[in-house]
């Protein structure tokens, strides 16, 4: 219900889809209070930093940005600005510290207090909602959803795992999964809305497990998509370790499943990927390649790397090259490292690469990557492939744009489609990130 004494709302989100999930969670519980969205900033009476502190610049952009809005706050008398998610429980209340204007902040797991947080910081007090909740999976809540076609659905929080890098242990918690039925319901009650793809999201989708039944992340993934046979089916992210043969059969033998994997190596080296903690060699990571491909021949496979991980020579950079080039990855995330405060590798091991030679080996990386990309893609042209139409081109209203099953984007011409429909399309060109193509 409406309250007009309640300021409205305005979310900035940056980060991961697990962010853009958690933005549509926050907003249906502001929306549930009889708070109500702003149609832009400039209308706020509540600014909302959604944040990520998986990288150093990530953190970086929160803090350009909340100098940004220092200026706004003085100028609009009782503005509230608050930072929520990853970067407030990872710096924690030292960012009251560099941003005194800030009203409140509040971590992953104390959404449902938000409304009360506002009221209160709109009454004078600073707040700091950090504590952690390992059974929080907000399951039940019906997100405001911000799109019509796609639509992201949280199966799990939080990580088990110990990356050495990886801040994510730190910022939300250990694992818990959402309910394997509330799971199915809501993907089957998404199709029945007409939505058209739903992506599955944990930070480890492998380590799901039903707490009631045990069922695991295969049985999950099998059931939605027998639910809801209309719509695509996706998935992330998959830990190399994890990813099992019975999940892969899955999206073998299920026809809406996409035949996309996205599988993080981080680094071609066995020594590296010991220090990192990842818990598998780069033999066993090709060994899950093999497997992969093995069963889904048309797999596309996609990756994360990091250059200049700590003591990574010139020897073991090259070894990160030469599995790109075995793999062939469609396309990859690149980063050189940078350390994050809290992790396993800022308490114990030397960030001991220059950060010139970090930005080389990335460039060299990213240049690879994109050569095996522009291969991958220009393999496609004069197949016909079927595109879910996503949103009208950036350069023109005359073309619509879209992704294949293997999360190609494609652009082509709109002709008598709109957004939402599946259509098949004749690739005509490629670049390294993008195929162009005719309808048929």
């Amino acid at each position: 219900m409406m309250n007009s004494n309640l300021p409205s709302y305005f979310f900035h989100t940056f980060g991961c889809q697990m962010n853009q999930a958690d933005t549509e969670i926050m907003g249906a519980l502001l929306q549930a209070e009889g708070f109500q969205p702003a149609a832009d900033e400039d209308s706020a009476g509540v600014i909302l930093l959604n944040s990520c502190a998986v990288r150093e610049n990530a953190v970086d952009r929160i803090g350009n940005f909340l100098q940004q809005l220092k200026g706004r706050k003085r100028r609009k008398k009782g503005l509230i600005v608050g930072v929520v998610g990853c970067v407030p429980q990872f710096e924690r209340e030292e960012m009251f510290t560099d941003f005194p204007f800030l009203d409140f902040i509040a971590g992953p797991d104390t959404y449902r207090s938000l409304p009360a947080m506002i009221i209160r910081a709109h009454q004078g007090s600073r707040l700091a909602y950090l504590d952690y909740d390992h059974r929080e999976t907000y399951s039940g809540i019906d997100p405001v959803r911000s799109g019509t076609i796609s639509a992201f659905v949280p199966v799990m929080r939080g990580c088990n795992n110990s990356c050495a890098f990886c801040v994510v242990p730190v910022t939300r918690g250990r694992e818990r999964s959402v309910g394997f039925d509330p799971v199915v319901d809501e993907v089957a009650k998404l199709c029945a809305s007409g939505y058209r793809e739903v992506t599955l999201l944990g930070q480890n989708v492998n380590s799901y497990r039903d707490a009631e039944s045990g069922r695991d992340f295969s049985a999950l993934l099998d059931a939605v998509s027998m639910r809801a046979p209309e719509m695509r089916i996706r998935f992330t992210t998959s830990h190399p370790k994890d990813i099992s043969e019975s999940l892969v059969r899955v999206i073998a033998e299920r026809p809406n499943i996409c035949s996309h994997i996205h599988l993080p190596v981080q680094s071609g080296s066995s020594r590296i990927l010991e220090l990192m903690r990842r818990g598998h060699t780069r033999q066993e990571y090709l060994g899950k390649i093999d497997m992969i491909r093995r069963l889904i021949p048309d797999v596309a496979i996609t990756t994360d790397l990091i250059a200049g991980f700590c003591t990574e020579t010139d020897e073991e950079h090259r070894m990160t090259l030469s599995l790109m080039n075995e793999v062939r990855f469609d396309t990859s995330f690149m980063f050189y490292y940078s350390v994050r405060p809290g992790t396993w590798a800022a308490r114990n091991l030397p960030d001991d690469v220059p950060e010139a030679v970090k930005k080389a080996r990335l460039q060299e990386i990213i240049d690879l990557q994109n050569a095996i990309s522009l291969e991958r893609y220009r393999q496609e042209v004069g197949r016909s492939v079927e595109v879910l139409a996503e949103a009208e081109s950036r350069r023109s209203s005359a073309e619509l744009m879209g992704r294949t099953g293997g999360n190609m984007a494609v652009v082509f011409g709109r002709d008598r489609f709109s957004p939402g429909q599946f259509v098949t399309v004749r690739i005509t060109g490629a670049s390294s990130a993008t195929l162009t193509g005719v309808p048929v």
